[in-house]
């Protein structure tokens, strides 16, 4: 009895070092996963860090591709590499999305190619600004020796004649660059929705009964353009009703120039424009009842018509 007692004792301690054993390995095992999954997730985080600098860089490239383009074209120049390096681009950022074994270091090498090729369009960009100038100081010049050689003398009609078609020649051209910045440079509204506001405030859309609108809201967003200056602008709202009169309470609206003629609007509102794709919306407190019909709205700024679009009245 002694004997089995006294081998009991010895299994049971050799069972209970077995367990310890088996649970200092589980531990150890744990502790090196720990570690393990704290270094991936490190690696991950860092892929992440590098991927999104990468997009930051091939974005602030795109962006200087089209500013340059938008100026090339405003000063008469040709943009056709300009556009074939931004199409190149483009992809370039489409197969970043798409690469799932990115590594910065295969980039990097484009992205320097890219600013060496902005670098240069530069020195180009600045040598057909200065060519503009010339451009300009020859007009002066020719508007000068006209006005001589015609004093000097009457009968020189040939030469007077050349010089007339240089400087109209000249002139067209210089109108042509400044009607393009012009034009270029015009705000645009897109996306131009209407929705009718109850006195409650409860937003409706499409067809619309007449009793049920207190106001009206014009939401229309403004798209970002390298050539716009951020400052205030001024927005004409023209309310057409289905016959095509103009809603027009003196108390908001008012009268405005466009192609040489003056026509009424029903209220204006000043837009800070911030050039960022901004969202825009313009409240118009009906002051008088809407007949039935399709009413058009109509968007101006700066003398240009930026954006149209309409609403129904049942």
């Amino acid at each position: 009895m002694e004997q089995q007692a006294s081998n009991n004792s010895n299994t049971l301690k050799i069972g209970v070092v077995v367990l310890l054993g088996a649970l200092g390995l589980l531990g150890y095992l744990y502790y090196g996963s720990q570690t393990e999954n704290e270094d991936l997730q490190k690696l991950l985080t860092g892929k992440v860090d590098e991927l999104s600098s990468t997009k930051v860089k091939l974005d602030s490239i795109s962006r200087s591709l089209d500013a340059k383009i938008a100026e090339v074209q405003a000063l008469g120049g040709s943009v056709e590499e300009l556009q074939k390096i931004k199409a190149q681009l483009e992809e370039d950022k489409k197969k970043l999305k798409a690469d799932s074994n990115f590594s910065s270091k295969k980039y990097e090498g484009k992205i320097k190619e890219y600013e060496t090729f902005l670098a240069e369009k530069e020195v180009e960009l600045q040598k057909l600004r200065e060519e503009n100038g010339i451009l300009t100081n020859q007009n002066q010049m020719l508007q000068t020796e006209k006005q001589t050689v015609l004093a000097e003398n009457s009968g020189l009609k040939s030469t007077k004649d050349s010089l007339n078609r240089t400087l109209n020649d000249v002139s067209a051209k210089n109108e042509d660059l400044k009607q393009k910045i012009n034009v270029g440079s015009a705000l645009k509204a897109v996306k131009v929705s209407v929705t009718a506001l109850s006195s409650r405030g409860k937003e409706r859309s499409g067809e619309v009964k007449n009793k049920k609108i207190d106001q009206l809201k014009v939401s229309y967003i403004l798209p970002s353009n390298p050539l716009t200056a951020t400052n205030n602008k001024d927005v004409y709202l023209r309310l057409l009703d289905p016959n095509g009169g103009v809603i027009n309470d003196m108390n908001k609206g008012g009268v405005l120039k466009y192609n040489n003629q003056e026509i009424g609007y029903s209220m204006k509102q000043s837009v800070l424009y911030t050039n960022n794709d901004q969202a825009v919306d313009m409240y118009y407190k009906k002051d008088q009842a809407l007949k039935s019909g399709t009413y058009s709205v109509e968007l101006y700024s700066e003398g240009f018509k930026i954006g149209t679009g309409s609403f129904l009245v049942k």
